[in-house]
């Protein structure tokens, strides 16, 4: 049987998925929220212990960080994926101005200023619309701080070495979901367009009033689509 993997975020664990794993739990479906992002130095590693740990076919959902971690799965074994599910993520390699702004933060959480370079954050993480009259600027805040400074710098580091995987997207051919916000300002749509424009049968949603935290943004409309996606990963080919 199929395992479905969930694969949080950059310093994110099993909260960033809370909206979405009763629903995609229910039934005898088997699944898993993965951590070796928290337990792992690189990309190649957390992927290897993935592949280690969850025996048999996957589909894999990751957001963001956990998108780039499900590609490196792919990378790795691809006759294991049985379905990709990539939510506000990129194939991309970092630029050198991207590497020189995780470095720079890096240095900052390295200081004792990690809460105050989380805060300057959420205006780049969340559509402006997601903060009011929520709790969701306080639920960021605490899950990355459960994450601390040491894990933000380790797994940084890990994205920031990344290779540019966009060369690679043409030999996938799972069934495969491309979701993003239109406003997320961390990974644009245009990511999530190149992403979907290179793996044949990509189907794309882009969300409205969303930025880059979408399973918390817009928890019923990701929640939907997941569940459409299994449906295909279910259905006869």
């Amino acid at each position: 049987m199929t395992t479905l993997v969930l694969l949080p975020g950059l310093a994110s664990d099993a909260a960033l998925w809370r909206d979405q794993q009763p629903v995609l739990a229910a039934g005898s479906r088997l699944l898993r929220v993965a951590d070796v992002h928290a337990r792992h130095a690189t990309l190649a590693d957390m992927a290897a212990a993935l592949l280690a740990e969850v025996p048999g076919p996957l589909a894999l959902a990751g957001t963001s960080m956990g998108g780039i971690v499900a590609l490196e799965v792919w990378r790795q074994a691809p006759h294991r994926v049985a379905g990709l599910a990539l939510l506000g993520t990129s194939a991309r390699a970092d630029t050198p101005e991207l590497i020189a702004l995780r470095t720079q933060a890096c240095t900052l959480f390295a200081a004792g200023r990690m809460d105050e370079v989380l805060r300057a954050n959420l205006v780049f993480a969340f559509h402006p619309d997601s903060l009011r009259g929520t709790s969701l600027a306080a639920d960021y805040l605490a899950m990355v701080g459960r994450a601390g400074p040491e894990q933000l710098i380790r797994q940084n580091r890990a994205v920031m070495a990344r290779a540019d995987r966009r060369p690679m997207l043409a030999g996938i051919a799972c069934p495969t979901l491309v979701v993003c916000g239109e406003a997320d300002q961390l990974t644009p749509p245009e990511c999530s367009r190149e992403l979907a424009e290179g793996i044949a049968g990509a189907r794309l949603h882009v969300l409205p009033k969303c930025g880059h935290m979408l399973t918390w943004e817009q928890p019923e409309a990701v929640t939907s689509l997941l569940l459409d996606w299994l449906a295909r990963l279910a259905a006869p080919r």
